[in-house]
């Protein structure tokens, strides 16, 4: 039986990530936690930090794609394999772009629950999505590939 889980690769990872969040926050609705009210100057700071510094990282991913004209979507052969600008230091920088964002955006609206269930999103993308991306970046660029994972790790 196939994996049902990688249904999911046929929604954009961007939603993964906002329909997480929204069981989350479903979740701070019905049983708020109230654990960042007391912290609200501290945490309102530092979740626009992190939001701002996850959207220029995944944004500045996302346009060196868009320049280099290859795909963002997994499993799709890319034209071209991207391995400047962010790419030096992450494999994955709009997912780390991505996953800064969410843990702003907990930080913003003063949420737990997002982020109780945001290991769900990280295990996801790490046992479904990547690899999936990984195989095909091995088929297409095969010795490239392999020496760029070998210099830059998957996450940080």
């Amino acid at each position: 039986m196939k994996n049902p889980v990688r249904v999911l690769l046929y929604v954009p990872v961007p939603w993964v990530f906002v329909l997480i969040y929204l069981l989350g926050g479903a979740v701070e609705h019905f049983w708020p936690t109230h654990a960042l009210s007391a912290e609200g100057r501290i945490s309102s700071i530092t979740g626009a930090v992190l939001f701002a510094i996850g959207a220029v990282i995944a944004g500045w991913g996302l346009m060196l794609f868009r320049s280099a004209r290859t795909t963002t979507v997994p499993g799709k052969s890319s034209a071209r394999l991207v391995t400047w600008g962010p790419y030096r230091f992450t494999r994955n920088p709009m997912y780390v772009g991505l996953t800064l964002a969410y843990l702003g955006e907990a930080g913003l609206l003063k949420q737990i629950w997002p982020v109780v269930a945001l290991p769900l999103m990280l295990a996801y993308l790490n046992w479904i999505v990547i690899p999936v991306e990984e195989v095909k970046l091995n088929e297409v660029f095969r010795d490239d590939y392999e020496k760029y994972r070998a210099r830059v790790r998957r996450w940080i």
